[in-house]
Formats: structure tokens, C-alpha cells, sequence
């Protein structure tokens, strides 16, 4: 290369604006000559060559290159959506014909124990111990011609009862429908698991009023205590794994009439 060509390169200019300002700045009249006039004398859209594109020209190309998107597994976790775990259903427990024997068997049990229907009051634990505890009033009733109070205790959840790790039930104000000052009281709920729904329940019935007494009725008991509470009167024992869930199903709640027993498939 010839010391003609070297001297009219846009380096060579740039360079001899520095010595002639003398300050260390470039003259913004100087650099402005750098820049190409038109798209035609640099195209962004292609590579530059790798020998003859100036300094200047390198940085202005890789300035306005699209930004290369970079894999961050915490970004793609985020973006995934929750699903919920599957379940399988590994048989029927009970059809709608057995639930029905069931709580004629219990109906009577609870007529026997409490020496007849004068001072008894059933009371259900939302959702499915309040169909439950309907039922039993109603056939309790017919035995004893004459009508049996009923009452709703609402208890919720944190989060769904799929495991016992911070299960933390949550009394929900309200009134129950009916006096339980001095009376005999049976709590009625569809499964008996852990426990602390009852320990709630029991707080909340307190708060209502004294009872004489109060007694435990469930259709399935599956074990698995965290509390020293056990029922009076139990439908059916059903012995489970931590991974089996049981499903009461209900007419009143689910169109439906049977006792499932699922199993939790990761």
C-alpha cells in the first residue's frame, strides 16, 4: 500500500484531526465525514469483511445487530405452566346403593348411643359432611318421628389436603343454623385423615356455644392420625398410603354417588 493511499484512508483523517485539535477530543465536524453518506456504501444487513472494514465501521455494524437471545434455565422454568399432579383411580370403594346401607347402619348407632333424638343435633363440616350430616337427619327422623336439627360448620383450607406437610385449616365465620348450647352434638365429616380439620372444627364449635357432649361421625376413616382424635362412628376403615387419596362423591356437591380411592402418579 502506497504512503498516498495510507494518508487519504478515513483512519489516517481521523487520526490527523487528533494531532490538529491537540486537546485529545475528535471534532465533531471531523468524525461527522467518518460516517457513510448513504445505506449504499455499507450494508448492515451482511458481515463485513473481515479486512476491509475500518474500526469505526466494525463498531457502528455490531451496534445495530439484532441481540442474540441467551438460554436461562430460570427463565424457562418460570415460563413453564403448574400443572396439577395426575391421578389414577385404583377402584371403587363404594356404590351409591352401599353409601345409602351405610348411613342407615350409622343412623341407628347414633340413635342408640344417644338414648333417642331429644337433645341431639347434627352438624356438617363443609363441603361433603353437610349432604352427609342431611342424611343422617333426615333417616334419624324417620326412626324417631320427629325432626332432628341440622347445622353447617364451614372450615377451609390454605391450600388443597394433598399431603400433611402445613396443612393449616381455616375456620370461616358464620352461624351454624341451629343452638348447640347444653345439647348432644355429633360432628359429621365424609373422611377422616390427619385430624386437624376436626381439631378446627372443635375450636369453632366451642366458640358457638357449650355442648353436653360432642361425638365424631365419618363415612370413611383412612388413618394416618397427627392428632389423638378418633370417631364415634366410622362407615367404613380404609387403610391407605400417603400417596392414595380418597374421593367421596355426592349427589348434592358432585351429580354424582360413590366413594373412589385414587392414587397420586408422578
Amino acid at each position: 500500500m502506497s504512503a498516498d493511499a495510507v494518508s487519504s484512508s478515513p483512519d489516517s483523517s481521523f487520526l490527523n484531526s487528533r494531532e490538529k485539535t491537540g486537546s485529545g477530543q475528535t471534532d465533531l465536524n471531523t468524525a461527522s465525514t467518518l460516517l457513510p453518506a448513504s445505506k449504499s456504501e455499507i450494508n448492515w444487513y451482511e458481515e463485513p469483511p473481515a479486512l476491509e472494514a475500518t474500526g469505526l465501521q466494525l463498531f457502528l455494524h455490531n451496534l445495530l445487530r439484532p441481540p442474540i437471545a441467551f438460554y436461562h434455565p430460570a427463565r424457562e422454568s418460570m415460563s413453564e405452566n403448574t400443572t396439577t399432579p395426575a391421578l389414577r383411580v385404583k377402584g371403587r370403594l363404594m356404590s351409591a346403593s352401599e353409601i345409602e346401607r351405610t348411613l342407615v347402619r350409622l343412623a341407628h348407632e347414633i340413635v342408640e348411643k344417644s338414648n333417642g333424638s331429644d337433645d341431639l343435633t347434627l352438624i356438617g363440616i363443609k363441603r361433603r359432611g353437610v349432604p352427609f350430616a342431611d342424611r343422617l337427619g333426615k333417616l334419624i327422623s324417620n326412626i324417631e318421628k320427629r325432626p332432628v336439627e341440622t347445622g353447617t360448620l364451614d372450615i377451609q383450607f390454605y391450600r388443597d389436603d394433598l399431603s400433611t406437610a402445613d396443612v393449616r385449616p381455616v375456620v370461616t365465620p358464620g352461624a351454624l343454623g341451629c343452638d348447640v348450647e347444653g345439647r348432644d352434638v355429633v360432628l359429621c365429616d365424609d373422611v377422616l385423615y390427619t385430624g386437624r380439620t376436626i381439631r378446627a372444627a372443635l375450636d369453632a364449635l366451642f366458640d358457638h356455644g357449650r355442648p353436653r357432649r360432642v361425638q365424631l361421625a365419618v363415612l370413611i376413616d383412612r388413618g394416618h392420625r397427627e392428632l389423638p382424635i378418633e370417631a364415634t362412628y366410622v362407615g367404613r376403615h380404609v387403610p391407605t398410603s400417603s400417596r392414595e387419596i380418597i374421593e367421596v362423591k355426592f349427589h348434592e356437591v358432585d351429580n354424582d354417588e360413590q366413594v373412589l380411592l385414587v392414587e397420586r402418579v408422578d
